[in-house]
């Protein structure tokens, strides 16, 4: 929204821009800072961290990443067994320091927190310059036909086309797959909804990141659910009848 603001807008005063609270895409990155002149921090932190572990900051804030540790934290990309996974895998966040939870009397405690660390619930990988990269929620990664496919990295390139103005994708069960990949676009004001135009997005991600990794069934929505801070409610997605696609299953 505010990057769509009006040219002449006065942002004199602005110094930082911050954001959280969903992944932020490199487009919207990109268009923000083209726009302003100034880099939008993107960071996670967690309510039962009490606080932000992960930043970028202003000397280096790079797109599509959700930068690197706070001072005093300790973070790391583990398996199932608390192994620091190898720089570049996928696997489980696991965050330290300062501040922390416990549930009391509750079985989420067992799943929290392990060996002093506390699991986040996300999955992450570490590129080779200690840099933390989001890939999904732990329980949101897509598994088709044997391939993890991590739902943001569809959307980033999505909203990469100049066509889309916002996007959601989730898993949908399939019987041949298990799952595909399943889009939900908002095109550009004013653009026809029609069949060529899902071919064609299906055809960009296709050609912009991996052919196993395209929205099979894309839908074409005026608007997405969303909380009243604006964070999109893909969980309402899942909801929807999975028989009721726009998009012709490929």
């Amino acid at each position: 929204m505010m990057a769509a603001m009006e040219e002449g807008a006065d942002l004199s005063s602005l110094r930082i821009a911050v954001s959280a609270g969903e992944t932020l895409p490199a487009p919207v990155f990109e268009q923000w800072k083209s726009k302003t002149g100034i880099p939008m921090l993107d960071g996670i932190g967690a309510t039962e961290m009490l606080h932000i572990f992960i930043s970028n900051h202003l000397e280096d804030a790079k797109p599509a990443t959700t930068g690197r540790v706070i001072k005093g934290y300790s973070a790391k990309v583990v398996d199932e067994e608390m192994k620091e996974v190898p720089r570049g895998t996928v696997g489980k966040l696991a965050v330290r320091g300062p501040t922390g939870c416990r549930y009391m009397q509750d079985d989420r405690q067992q799943k929290y927190v392990r060996d002093g660390w506390n699991l986040t619930g996300d999955a992450f990988y570490q590129d080779e310059k200690g840099y933390f990269h989001f890939a999904a929620r732990a329980d949101d990664m897509i598994i088709t036909s044997g391939y993890n496919v991590a739902g943001p990295e569809v959307e980033a390139a999505l909203l990469s086309s100049p066509e889309v103005s916002e996007c959601a994708v989730i898993g949908v069960p399939d019987e041949d797959r298990g799952q595909i990949v399943e889009a939900h676009v908002v095109l550009v004001e004013d653009h026809p909804q029609d069949a060529e135009v899902i071919k064609r997005l299906q055809d960009y991600v296709k050609s912009t990141i991996a052919p196993y990794k395209y929205p099979r069934s894309l839908k074409l929505v005026d608007s997405l659910p969303k909380t009243a801070t604006g964070k999109i409610q893909r969980f309402r997605l899942k909801e929807q009848p999975v028989e009721d696609k726009s998009g012709e299953l490929i």
